[in-house]
């Protein structure tokens, strides 16, 4: 698999997902000069620690450039319960998702959203993200517009990283 090949499908599935190159730069650490230069084939090398971080964020790995292993796995549920682990009450998969879907956080589980968003990886969220968008028949872009609004009322250390 060559470069081109990769930068083609980053570009399918951040479309997918309804991400920018901007959010998608800034959520696996690069620069949106270096997504779009990727996407548009122009980039000799990127290194294979950076590929890494793009992949991951997108939930692709090497192997084949495949969801087939993302597809199998329960963004949702997992995401629930990494931002439960704090806590005596469990966020369920369905409260999380209709917080996903709406930009509203059941009372009592605001703490659980901003410990999610401050702390569950990247590519748990955009799992979550992917899942809410698809239960709820919204757009990806629709959901990462309410993970924006949740994360400037429930996020303390990584607000600006979701907005």
């Amino acid at each position: 698999m060559d470069i081109f090949t990769v930068g083609r499908h980053v570009r399918e599935r951040r479309e997918a997902l309804g991400l920018t190159q901007v959010r998608l730069a800034m959520l696996a650490g690069l620069s949106r000069q270096t997504v779009q230069g990727l996407e548009a084939g122009t980039l000799k090398d990127l290194g294979f620690e950076r590929i890494g971080r793009l992949l991951d964020v997108l939930g692709l790995s090497f192997d084949t450039l495949s969801l087939a292993a993302r597809l199998r796995k329960r963004g949702l549920w997992m995401a629930a319960k990494t931002s439960s682990v704090s806590y005596a009450g469990d966020l369920t998969e369905d409260m999380l998702e209709q917080a996903l879907a709406t930009g509203q956080v059941p009372t009592g589980y605001e703490a659980h959203i901003g410990h999610l968003l401050d702390e569950a990886p990247v590519s748990l969220i955009i799992m979550a993200v992917e899942e809410a968008a698809t239960r709820e028949h919204k757009t990806p872009t629709d959901i990462w517009r309410n993970v924006t609004m949740l994360a400037q009322t429930h996020s303390d250390s990584r607000r600006a990283f979701w907005v």
